[in-house]
């Protein structure tokens, strides 16, 4: 049986640091949460404007059970395709300003669906090297010759793209980096692609809701709009709810529809699901003060908190990590602070490069000023009596 290789693999996960486990929630998300039988402040959440608990979702929720049931009960091709998804759809290209969207499943599932759809045998994809795992899941699976550029090197970027005679480019990018926090230089990505007959598939998971003047995201953060743009965001973070949606020319999304194997070969999201981030687009275009209390918080733990031993990263997003350097120190770090009933959570490879393991702050804007200031003062308090194992 091979069972002993699985378990010599896992003890060498665990001598490594690299150990995870799930956490148990027992509350709704909030910055405040219960989790595994103890009462914590939470800076661990996606859930950027604190909407994921939000009565008005779940209020849209409820009233969309009753009237649509809970579950989809087919494919979107088949006859899961509700009113509502199609509404959401809608909506979600008109926020975004884009001609046409179209739901998927999850992040990951979107990212593989149009990947796996646009490139194929031959064709050449470029990815930052900080890049989620889905999108170089999704190169990966589409057999494309995938390149990737330094981080945000737009000199390498093009000059890899120079060097390629591929005739069917796609320059793929996250928009906010999820474990760094920075944002893309997206109108330089662009003027890239546009020099260099390319697609540009953006990856807005973490800015979607938070930036731009509406929160609809980075194209609104930078004020760009062009046909090359894929513009792919997740619903389970700012948005408060679950699931994805991929805006584009209305060409590209006709033909993911038919050749996205993972929107075709799924069952649809319950509709209420649906109805409930129709909700939350409301209030996220009517409601700038969550925005701007967002970004106060922000600034607010820059100003003030003060390492020598570790260093906060730079990042003008809710993002914020710690950089602390080993596996075992930043796993210790973590620990610590949830004696201090704080939950932050160490970020180790391979999801990060190896020796830049880090605390990863999320901020929402359910925080208020005294939660950032008990965080600061315990990595403060943290860091004077710290020994380092």
């Amino acid at each position: 049986m091979p069972f002993a290789v699985l378990e010599q693999e896992l003890a060498e996960r665990q001598a490594a640091g690299l150990t995870r486990r799930r956490r148990l929630l027992e509350s709704p998300q909030s910055a405040h949460i219960r989790v595994d039988g103890k009462d914590v402040l939470s800076f661990c959440s996606n859930d950027y404007l604190g909407l994921a608990n939000h009565p008005a979702l779940i209020a849209a929720m409820q009233q969309a059970a009753a009237s649509a049931g809970a579950g989809s009960g087919a494919s979107h091709l088949i006859t899961g395709h509700h009113v509502l998804h199609d509404t959401l759809e809608q909506a979600l290209a008109s926020f975004t300003g884009l001609p046409a969207a179209l739901c998927f499943s999850t992040g990951y599932m979107a990212n593989l669906g149009v990947v796996a759809a646009l490139m194929r045998r031959g064709d050449a994809m470029f990815a930052d090297k900080l890049n989620h795992a889905s999108l170089n899941d999704a190169a990966v699976l589409s057999r494309a010759n995938l390149q990737r550029y330094r981080h945000n090197d737009l000199g390498h970027l093009a000059q890899l793209l120079e060097k390629s005679t591929a005739v069917r480019k796609l320059v793929v990018a996250d928009a906010v980096f999820s474990m760094d926090g920075d944002i893309a230089p997206v109108p330089e990505l662009l003027a890239l692609c546009e020099r260099h007959d390319a697609w540009l598939l953006l990856d807005d998971a973490h800015g979607f809701g938070v930036l731009g003047a509406n929160g609809e995201g980075v194209l609104g953060h930078f004020g760009v709009q062009s046909p090359r743009i894929i513009y792919m965001a997740t619903l389970g973070k700012a948005a408060g709810v679950a699931g994805a949606f991929v805006a584009a020319e209305q060409v590209v999304i006709d033909y993911l529809l038919q050749h996205a194997r993972t929107y075709i070969y799924t069952t649809a999201s319950p509709p209420t699901q649906a109805a409930a981030v129709l909700a939350a687009l409301e209030l996220i275009a009517a409601d700038d003060a969550r925005r701007a209390h967002l970004q106060a918080l922000i600034a607010y733990l820059q100003s003030r908190l003060q390492l020598e031993r570790w260093s906060l990263m730079p990042s003008a997003t809710a993002i914020q990590p710690v950089l602390v350097g080993s596996n075992h120190d930043a796993l210790r770090l973590s620990e610590h602070l949830l004696t201090q009933g704080l939950l932050v959570p160490a970020i180790r490879p391979p999801t990060v490069p190896q020796g830049t393991a880090r605390l990863r702050i999320s901020l929402s804007a359910a925080h208020d000023f005294a939660d950032v200031q008990r965080l600061i003062d315990a990595l403060a308090a943290a860091e004077k009596t710290w020994t380092a194992t």
